[in-house]
């Protein structure tokens, strides 16, 4: 009988197929505290505070009340549209003057009018995965400081001045230059304007309103709320405790949002004529947002920070949606990613108590509102099988926005989010969205859960 081999007797041992790795689990991020600008209306000319000028004197006076040194925290991030030459990067900046330490990692973000909310996402995803405990993530803006830029003939024409050679050559240069290169471009203009659409800001606002066959009666009465809304919400005192004085350079004080009319009247806001679309648009400098300048700071921490330095958080940030839609409707872009961010999480527009939509303009507002109340969009567009609905007034902004405020673009976000987790405290909410829609056709939200 032939020998058995130990190879021809052994059975073969299947495989182990690897395990897959468990994910890692997401940690909880706090929202500890926070602190803004007055928001200061644009008059023509540079304001008194440049951007970083603005974070700075948001943000010593919230890092001068913290148990902790201002070197403790891992990293700054800071959102900014307009950056001046003179500030390269401001979130390194505003760091540095804060008094941070040079060994303090800072970086700017820009994501058009959705910056100040994109930091706070950055700050949130960096604690969630346990690779930061403490970050300073804020908004700052400075409109008023938009530069004006020479049209393309005027630059032309430097080039020749610069690179001519002889005598002959640079008046040959000299010569040709017209009066219409000393018309300059405004920068804030061209900013607006969408360069895939070509449409500006104004215009996507009065595209939904035909969409959506919003009235200016509507528009106007929804900016005069927002006015009545802000001017009570300054009398009650709701913005002590995440408002902080400017002073400038003379010593002038600034210490309430100069854009908001008390005293105004619906019959006033009837009476201004159409900005954007001239003689029959709808859209007014009444019933949109105001260019202002402001900045605000909120400080996210990670349950191991909130521990050791003892801290009581405002909120917990529960997530955080963008999503993305056609540029000309832009302002239906929080009706995506809010829509989104409850899908996720299993929750109805019942279960949220406040919410915050930026009010770029009465019309992007109220189509949003619009939106959500049609079945038809909700099943074609946000896969819903019956209309979400649309948000109880006295539910949204409650103490007004940026029609009566001001939308410093980078800045506008970040408030948002901070005074959510006020309000909620204020009112005994238990869950907040805060959204916006962003230039460019996005829609960024951000939901809060109040602690109890």
């Amino acid at each position: 009988m032939a020998e058995t081999t130990e190879t021809e007797t052994s059975e073969k041992k299947p495989e182990k197929k690897p395990r897959p790795r468990p994910k890692p689990r997401k940690k909880p991020v706090y929202l500890v505290d926070g602190a803004r600008t007055p928001f200061l209306r644009a008059r023509g000319k540079p304001g008194p505070f440049t951007p970083v000028d603005l974070a700075v004197q948001a943000g010593r006076p919230l890092l001068l009340r913290q148990p902790f040194e201002p070197d403790t925290f891992d990293q700054v991030i800071l959102g900014c549209v307009n950056v001046v030459a003179d500030e390269m990067n401001p979130a390194r900046v505003a760091a540095l003057r804060l008094g941070m330490g040079h060994a303090m990692p800072a970086f700017t973000v820009q994501v058009n009018c959705g910056s100040g909310m994109q930091s706070i996402d950055t700050a949130f995803r960096y604690i969630q995965a346990g690779q930061s405990d403490l970050i300073l993530a804020g908004g700052t803006e400075a409109l008023s400081h938009s530069p004006l830029i020479y049209n393309r003939q005027a630059v032309e024409w430097f080039g020749k001045m610069m690179t001519a050679k002889t005598v002959g050559a640079k008046l040959k240069a000299l010569i040709s230059a017209r009066p219409s290169m000393l018309t300059p471009v405004i920068g804030l203009e061209r900013g607006l304007t969408d360069p895939i659409v070509e449409l500006n800001m104004g215009q996507t606002a009065e595209l939904l309103a035909q969409m959506f066959d919003i009235s200016r009666e509507q528009m106007d009465s929804y900016a005069f709320q927002s006015h009545q809304r802000l001017a009570k919400a300054h009398e009650a005192g709701h913005f002590k405790d995440e408002m902080v004085s400017l002073i400038d350079r003379n010593g002038g004080l600034y210490d309430y949002d100069d854009g908001v009319r008390p005293d105004t009247t619906l019959e006033k806001f009837g009476t201004l004529k159409p900005v954007f679309e001239r003689p029959y648009g709808k859209v007014t400098a009444g019933n949109a947002s105001q260019i202002t300048d402001g900045a605000s700071w909120v400080i996210l921490a990670s349950e191991e920070a909130v521990e050791k330095y003892q801290l009581e958080p405002l909120a917990r940030l529960v997530d955080t949606q963008w999503s993305a839609l056609d540029p000309a409707i832009m302002g239906l872009g929080p009706v995506l990613s809010s829509t989104e961010l409850l899908k996720r999480q299993r929750l109805k527009k019942d279960d949220i108590d406040l919410w915050e939509i930026n009010e770029a303009f009465a019309a992007q507002v109220l189509a949003c509102q619009a939106a959500w109340d049609d079945t038809e969009f909700c099943r074609e567009v946000l896969h819903l099988r019956s209309a979400f609905g649309a948000i109880d007034p006295d539910k949204l902004n409650i103490d007004g926005g940026a029609i009566s405020m001001g939308h410093p673009v980078g800045t506008s976000g970040n408030r948002l989010v901070l005074h959510l987790a006020q309000a909620l405290k204020r009112e005994g909410g238990k869950r907040g969205v805060a959204s916006q829609c962003v230039g460019g056709g996005l829609g960024g939200s951000v939901l809060l859960e109040a602690m109890s």
